[in-house]
This record gives C-alpha cells, structure tokens and sequence, in this order.
C-alpha cells in the first residue's frame, strides 16, 4: 500500500510541475513575415521571444533557406529624424524572465535577396541561434495584411513569464 501511494505522490508531483519544465528556456510566440513580393527583393519577421530561463541569452543569429542572406537589424531614428536600418551583429539580448519582441519599426530579422516570392499565406522554416539555447526552429507565415503590433489570435497573447 505504501507503494501505491508513493507511486501516487510521484504522479502528482510530475503532472504538477509538468507545465513549469515545459516552460524552462527561451520559446518564440508568433512569428509572421511580410514582403515586398519579387524574387530577390527583401522581407522581414517579426515576432516575440519569452526567456523562461534564469539567465540572460541573446539571438546571435537567423537562417533559412528562403533568403541568401538573413541578419538581425534595428530600425534606429537618426539626428535629423529620418529612419535608419541598421545590421545588428551582435544579436539581441533576451532578459531572464522577461521578453523580447521583433516588431515593426524596431528590431527585426531582415531577409535579404529572397529566393522565391513569399505569397499571402506561404509559410517557411527559420532558425534562431541563441548563445545559450542554441539553434531553435521556427515556421513563419507570411501575412503581409497583419498590422503593426496586432496579435495572431492563436498566439498566447496572455501568457506572462514566470
């Protein structure tokens, strides 16, 4: 009997603290691209990073097979106001605990010279490399209706970090 109750306190614990390992490091919430349309012009992601972790990571870098290149950039407003946008090779820093959002008209991952046009709809593959986390796969739709800051409704607009 003693077992069946130990066995019993142990499936309790797990499924207990199930949700709260599912949630350690860092994991990508809504990830959506637009683009200007034509084989080898350019596009963007946008798309918000949640470090469950104790510890600061940074996005260090971005792939995918759908651009001959992909950089991490920031839009940046110069002295005389004009928008500037800027290659930023030393990545992002994620806080522990906290977020980072890739939005329009801030720091963003930036597809150059796309390998095919990227249609209303069409969804591909990007990897995020993490000092820490390492390389995370992600698939990005492309809405190029979506306006600035809106949510996917099947994002987990309300999920706060621990």
């Amino acid at each position: 009997m003693r077992i069946l109750s130990t066995l019993a306190a142990i499936a309790a614990a797990t499924l207990l603290c199930g949700p709260t390992l599912a949630h350690d490091g860092v994991h990508i919430e809504n990830p959506y691209a637009r683009s200007t349309g034509a084989i080898g012009s350019s596009g963007a992601v946008f798309l918000v990073i949640l470090n469950h972790g104790a510890a600061d990571d940074r996005l260090i870098d971005a792939t995918s097979d759908i651009a001959v290149r992909v950089e991490l950039h920031r839009h940046k407003h110069s002295a005389d106001g004009v928008m500037q946008m800027l290659h930023v090779p030393e990545g992002f820093v994620v806080p522990a605990k906290a977020t980072h959002a890739l939005a329009r008209g801030g720091d963003h991952v930036m597809l150059l010279g796309l390998t095919r046009p990227l249609a209303q709809g069409d969804a591909f593959d990007l990897t995020l490399v993490f000092e820490k986390e390492g390389a995370v796969v992600v698939t990005v739709v492309v809405d190029n209706d979506r306006k600035a800051g809106a949510m996917d409704p099947s994002a987990h607009a309300s999920h706060a970090t621990p």
